[in-house]
C-alpha cells in the first residue's frame, strides 16, 4: 500500500482524526512529532486530496521504501527532476528532526547535483523553515512543472523521503473567509478549515456502516447535508462545495437571509448550478419538531456556543452560561431524535477557558444515554480520556467540543 506523510494543522488530534475518517485504509506507520505522521493508504491519492481536508497542510508521498540515507538525497531530487520542463528548476526541502546545519549542508549539494546535469536551479526556503504553501503553488512545486519540494524525516530508527504531492491552499479558504458577503461577528465565526473538518466527520458518520474497507481510487464522500443552527451558513457552503445537497435553518431570520447571500455567492464563485447540487433555507427553532420530507443523510452543525465573551469567564458567569446552553442542547437532541431517527450528528459544544480549567457541558452525557446515540470517533487517540475532540486556538475563551453521535438503531 502507498504510504505517504502528513503535516497536521494546530489542533493534530483533530486532524489525525479528520484523515481516519476520509483516507480509506488509513493506518498510522510513525509518529515524528505531533504534527507530523506517516500513514499507509488503500487508494493513491493525488493533489485533489487536499481540498477536502481541512486539518492537514502538507501531503508526500514515498519515493522509496529502500533503506536510505541523506547522502541519497541529490541523487533522487536529480532523478525526480527529469520530468520538470525548462533549464532552471525550482526545488525545496521540507525536514522534521534533522539539525538546520544538515538542512544548509544538503541543498547545497542538491545546485551542485542538478547543476551537473547542466541545469540552473533555485532553492526557495531555509535550513530552518521550510518554504510557504502559497510559494509551493507560485512556483508550480506541486504540478511539478516548475520544481518539486522533498520531505526529509528523521528519527532514532527511522529516516524517510517523500516528495510532497499536495499543500493546502490558504488563499482559498482564507477568501471564502473573508470575502464572503455576509459575516456576522456577534454571534462567533466558524472558520471554513473546522467547518469542513466538521462535514467529513458528519458524511463519515453516515459512511461508516457502508463505506468499502478498500477502494481502487480516492472518491471523496457525498450526500444531504443539514445545518438547523446554520448563522451565516458557513457549514452549507462548505457542503456545496463538495457537491452536498443543502438542508439549512436557524431561529434567527437575519441569519436566514446571510445564509441565501453567501450560498447564492458561493455558486457563482464555484460555478455550482442550483439544478445540479439543491439547497433549502429556511426559519426554524432547532429545538422545535423538523417537518422533513426527506431526511438527510446527517447532520453537521455547531450549536449555539452562548455568549461571545472578550475576556477569560469567572466561575460564576460560565455556570449561568453552562445552565442555559445545555437546555438548549438537550432540546435539539431530544428532537433530532424523534423527528430525525436515525440519522448521524457532528456537532459542537461550547467549552470555557477559565483560569483553573476548562468547563464542559456535563448534564448532557445523561441525556444522551436516554437517546438512541453512541458517542464514537473515526480513530483511537492515545493520552486521550474523552469520547470527544476538543478545539481551541489561544486567543479565544470559548473553546468547542465535536461531538460525533451515531444511531444506535
Amino acid at each position: 500500500m502507498p504510504t505517504y506523510a502528513a503535516f497536521l494543522g494546530h489542533q493534530p488530534h483533530i486532524s489525525t482524526a479528520e484523515l481516519a475518517a476520509v483516507i480509506p485504509g488509513f493506518d498510522i506507520v510513525n509518529t515524528f512529532n505531533k504534527k507530523v505522521i506517516t500513514f499507509s493508504s488503500s487508494t493513491q491519492l493525488n493533489s485533489a486530496t487536499l481540498d477536502i481536508l481541512g486539518g492537514t497542510v502538507i501531503i508526500a508521498e514515498q519515493l522509496s521504501s529502500d533503506n536510505l540515507e541523506l547522502k541519497d538525497v541529490p541523487r533522487l531530487l536529480v532523478k525526480e527532476m527529469e520530468s520538470v520542463r525548462g533549464k532552471k528548476v525550482t526545488f525545496a526541502l521540507r525536514a522534521e528532526g534533522i539539525p538546520p546545519r544538515y538542512v544548509k549542508k544538503l541543498y547545497r549539494e542538491c545546485k551542485e547535483a542538478i547543476r551537473k546535469k547542466g541545469r540552473a536551479s533555485r532553492y526557495v526556503g531555509n535550513e530552518r523553515k521550510a518554504a510557504a504553501t502559497v510559494i509551493l503553488y507560485d512556483q508550480g512545486m506541486i504540478t511539478g512543472k516548475g520544481g518539486l519540494e522533498l520531505v526529509l524525516l528523521a528519527s532514532k530508527n527511522h529516516f524517510w523521503i517523500g516528495k510532497t504531492i499536495a499543500a493546502q491552499n490558504i488563499d482559498a479558504y482564507s477568501k471564502r473567509d473573508m470575502e464572503k458577503p455576509v459575516r456576522d461577528t456577534s454571534v462567533g465565526l466558524l472558520p471554513p478549515k473546522l467547518a469542513q473538518i466538521l462535514l467529513n466527520f458528519g458524511l463519515w458518520l453516515d459512511a461508516s456502516d457502508k463505506k468499502p474497507k478498500e477502494l481502487k481510487k480516492f472518491k471523496p464522500l457525498s450526500g444531504t447535508v443539514f445545518d438547523p443552527f446554520c448563522g451565516t451558513g458557513v457549514i452549507p457552503m462548505e457542503s456545496l462545495i463538495r457537491s452536498c445537497a443543502v438542508l439549512a435553518s436557524d431561529k434567527v431570520q437575519k441569519a436566514v437571509t446571510g445564509t441565501e447571500k453567501n450560498l447564492d455567492w458561493i455558486r457563482k464563485e464555484y460555478k455550482i448550478l442550483k439544478k445540479d447540487v439543491k439547497s433549502t433555507v429556511w426559519k426554524q427553532d432547532a429545538t422545535k419538531p423538523f417537518d422533513l420530507k426527506v431526511l438527510p443523510d446527517c447532520v453537521v452543525t455547531e450549536t449555539t456556543l452562548g455568549t461571545p465573551m472578550e475576556r477569560r469567564p469567572s466561575q460564576k458567569d460560565v455556570m449561568a452560561e453552562k445552565r442555559e446552553n445545555e437546555v438548549i442542547q438537550e432540546a435539539f437532541l431530544r428532537n433530532a431524535a424523534e423527528t430525525m431517527p436515525g440519522v448521524p450528528i457532528a456537532c459542537t459544544w461550547p467549552v470555557w477557558r477559565t483560569k483553573k480549567e476548562p468547563i464542559f457541558l456535563e448534564k448532557i452525557w445523561k441525556v444522551i444515554e436516554e437517546l438512541p446515540y453512541e458517542v464514537v470517533l473515526p480513530i483511537k487517540l492515545e493520552n486521550h480520556a474523552r469520547p470527544t475532540l476538543f478545539y481551541r486556538r489561544s486567543d479565544q475563551f470559548v473553546g468547542r467540543e465535536i461531538v460525533l453521535l451515531k444511531p444506535t438503531k
